[in-house]
């Protein structure tokens, strides 16, 4: 889990002090404009696309054609779009009933993963097969990662044929239980005196947030801890530092060449969390240049990992494209001082705590 005890507890105090009082920022303002600004219609976007993937894939088995496997093919890219972009918030719901890890099983270091999912192809496990019993299974056999093999790994060309039923019935299978975990997420997000209600209304008697700065705290949590994942994690888990020690196959998505897709929608998210909480507006004025440099910055990164398409060892393998690759991270690493440092700094803060540190 984040840790949140590296910030000092100052935040309501500068919030209030550091502009004119008609111009006064509450936390609990800047997290109600990031839930309602960014968190539900994100999740929002994520079911409708999940949905829309199910019923191409049904579509699919129903009646199997290169036409139709192309279409569901399709909906697998959008709705990667669409989760790259809500996956910044890995708190809350999602975290709840290995959500999170059902909806994508990744990094798969030892490709324990990727053998179950071969496991199940070539055994026709009929239990697989059913979304409600999928979700009792291995995590790593339900999601995005799962449903990328079914559509893009050997033998998906069987697909578009009906030689082999089985595989597009657990694909389709896959596409039900990511379906009803973004369904089961989005209602989450919108219950009264749910998750949002504790994040949003922090106080002595909040078992989560006892106070703005814990709440607020979460908030600048995501940006730092996502920039630090999408660059350490997604981008040098593939990038090398020279071409010889790149590892394209441990790119993400690398098999339906949406890598670069889900790098964008990362940096986009975020870019649009911190646009939608208006947190810039409690700096101070002579500051207020972080905001705005921050958010060109992450347009730039996500306009250079936009241009990259197609697959990713031929990416890297062309010195343009990787040099967009390149300034993605320099990107990341220049909003990393931007808000890790430098805006913490401004509203008395000290970011010292990663997500990915352990617990």
């Amino acid at each position: 889990m984040p840790k949140r005890s590296a910030f000092a507890l100052a935040l309501p105090l500068v919030l209030a002090a550091a502009l004119p009082a008609s111009a006064v920022v509450k936390a609990s303002d800047v997290i109600q404009r990031a839930i309602d600004g960014f968190v539900r219609p994100a999740y929002a976007r994520l079911h409708d696309h999940a949905d829309s993937l199910t019923e191409a894939m049904h579509a699919l088995c129903q009646s199997p054609s290169q036409e139709d496997l192309d279409a569901a093919r399709a909906e697998f890219s959008a709705t990667v779009d669409a989760w790259s972009v809500a996956e910044i918030i890995r708190f809350g719901p999602i975290a709840e009933e290995n959500r999170l890890e059902r909806m994508l099983f990744w990094p798969d270091r030892k490709s324990i993963g990727l053998k179950q999912v071969q496991a199940a192809l070539a055994n026709k496990d009929p239990a697989a097969a059913n979304p409600v019993q999928l979700a009792g299974k291995s995590v790593a056999m339900q999601g995005l990662g799962a449903l990328e093999f079914v559509l893009y790994g050997d033998g998906a060309e069987t697909l578009a044929g009906k030689d082999d039923p089985y595989r597009c019935a657990y694909g389709a299978a896959i596409a039900g239980n990511v379906e009803a975990i973004a369904a089961d997420v989005s209602d989450a997000w919108n219950k009264p005196g749910g998750f949002a209600a504790l994040w949003a209304n922090p106080g002595p008697q909040n078992a989560l947030y006892r106070d703005g700065t814990e709440a607020v705290t979460e908030l600048v949590g995501v940006l730092i801890n996502e920039l630090e994942m999408v660059r350490d994690v997604r981008l040098k888990g593939f990038l090398g530092a020279s071409p010889g020690a790149d590892k394209p196959k441990q790119a993400i998505y690398w098999r339906s060449q949406n890598t670069a897709r889900s790098l964008t929608g990362n940096l986009s998210g975020m870019d649009a969390l911190f646009q939608a909480s208006q947190l810039g507006d409690a700096l101070s004025p002579d500051a207020r240049w972080m905001a705005e440099s921050a958010h060109i910055q992450f347009a730039n990164g996500a306009e250079a990992a936009k241009a990259i398409r197609g697959p990713i060892d031929k990416a890297l393998a062309d010195p343009a494209l990787r040099q967009k690759l390149d300034y993605f991270s320099l990107v990341t690493s220049s909003l990393t001082t931007l808000i890790g440092t430098r805006l913490t700094a401004e509203f008395g803060l000290s970011a010292g705590f990663s997500s990915l540190d352990g617990d």
